[in-house]
């Protein structure tokens, strides 16, 4: 994996999301010298899961609305069901990715994360992938569907699921190399 020092990248999840989702680049990105930042809805910890079970807690470092795309390299955001579909209700979450997405920085969503990029009108005429209960709402929003481990559309970055953490991790490293060259 490329080096990331001097990187900052930021996870977008609240309670819910797949835990492999959020602490696999967490984890990763951390490790290649990204400084790693989460935000949420509100400043309380909230779970994760695997496959329905409650797992481990998360403390966000921000709010949403407090963060500003100038200081972050790259969005990151993790699946699972309920995740994305609570922040897909959230005007500044959407209002954070279309940001994001206007100043052409790598935006990564993992499973059922693809979610949020329909809410946010993002993926028309741009390829896909994502869990496959979602692949009709990202065809229906304008996204051409692709079954792959990870998919690069431009600044755009879709894995499947939690087996597709490695491809997503190395494709949003890649994609922070790219931006930054």
């Amino acid at each position: 994996m490329q080096d990331l020092t001097g990187k900052r990248v930021l996870i977008m999840a609240t309670e819910g999301f797949e835990e492999l989702e959020l602490t696999g680049p967490r984890d990763r990105l951390g490790a290649a010298g990204a400084q790693v930042v989460i935000a949420s809805v509100d400043r309380n910890p909230f779970r994760g899961r695997v496959k329905d079970e409650p797992t481990i807690w998360v403390q966000p470092d921000l709010l949403i609305g407090e963060a500003d795309v100038a200081d972050f390299d790259a969005l990151v955001l993790p699946g699972g069901v309920i995740n994305p579909d609570q922040l897909r209700t959230h005007a500044e979450a959407i209002d954070l990715i279309k940001a994001f997405d206007a100043a052409s920085k790598p935006v990564a969503a993992i499973c059922h994360g693809p979610w949020l990029l329909v809410e946010a009108d993002v993926v028309r005429g741009r390829k896909v992938t994502c869990w496959p209960s979602i692949r009709t709402d990202l065809r229906n929003a304008g996204g051409e569907v692709v079954d792959r481990e990870s998919c690069t559309d431009g600044h755009l970055i879709t894995s499947r699921n939690p087996d597709d953490v490695p491809a997503f991790c190395a494709a949003i490293a890649a994609a922070i190399a790219e931006v930054s060259t």
